[in-house]
């Protein structure tokens, strides 16, 4: 499996049920806290070692991904893997949709673009060697 490597956002999400149900199914994160215990509106989400916070701040607040802010800032996070090719296949086989499938971009990074349930762009990637 590729070893994540770091990441650290916080995304303002929609609807938490569905958010972290993306992350865990799609992505195959884990849940690492949920809270509050009596009516849950935030949790953090992580696999290897990075973590992902997601909450819901509003009905009113929505997410507001960067690539929906400007063309120029195209992802809401990098996340690095060691091994671009084999994280990418894995999220194939489990049927996740792909924004941008693995490819070498301009900035000579090896990687593919998730989009989530909220919209936020997620880069998974490396520098080339």
């Amino acid at each position: 499996m590729a070893n994540l490597t770091h990441i650290s956002p916080f995304f303002i999400i929609a609807n938490l049920k569905i958010s972290v149900s993306f992350y865990v199914n799609k992505l195959g994160f884990e849940v690492r806290y949920t809270g509050p215990d009596n009516n849950p509106y935030w949790a953090i989400v992580g696999r290897d070692n990075i973590s992902i916070m997601l909450k819901a701040i509003a009905e009113d607040v929505k997410p507001i991904p960067n690539h929906t802010r400007h063309e120029w800032s195209p992802w809401d996070a990098y996340i690095g893997t060691s091994e671009p090719d084999k994280l990418f296949d894995e999220y194939r086989s489990n049927g996740v949709s792909f924004r941008k499938p693995i490819h070498d971009n301009t900035d000579n990074l090896r990687g593919f673009e998730i989009e989530d349930a909220d919209g936020y762009v997620l880069f998974f990637g490396c520098p080339n060697a």
